[in-house]
């Protein structure tokens, strides 16, 4: 499946004083470009949590290489690479225009309400492997 990716503009509110994208702000809109995607994959996390099962990033590696600033409009993507066992990775960037602002490797991993790791559950590999095709 090709890249998801959301629409977004940067309001005051999402920058510092010098009106630049404050760096953990970009962490927000990469989850909500994962949701949105996992979501038109027919996977529902709020389903998921309430059956005692979550999803939690344990790695996140990203570079910065030009700032977003208010008013810019942006495009934030989101790309599953891999599946495995217990873990989701995903592959992400946000971009002005064609200008890669923010690229990034995310790995969530699969818990259970008591914080133990557990293994992805099969439906959700399966509507991902649906779509993927």
């Amino acid at each position: 499946m090709s890249d998801f990716s959301i629409e977004k503009k940067i309001y005051y509110h999402d920058t510092d004083t010098g009106g630049v994208v404050y760096y953990s702000n970009y962490f927000k809109y990469m989850e909500e470009a994962r949701t949105e995607y996992l979501s038109g994959l027919g996977i529902d996390v709020a389903d998921y949590m309430a059956g005692g099962i979550l999803f939690a990033v344990v790695h996140l590696e990203a570079d910065y290489k030009s700032p977003a600033r208010y008013g810019d409009k942006i495009t934030v993507s989101a790309r599953i690479d891999e599946i495995g066992n217990a873990s989701i990775h995903f592959t992400q960037e946000v971009k002005k225009a064609d200008a890669v602002l923010v690229s990034a490797k995310v790995v969530l991993v699969c818990i259970s309400d008591k914080m133990k790791a557990r293994r992805v559950p099969e439906d959700l590999k399966e509507k991902y492997n649906a779509r993927s095709k």
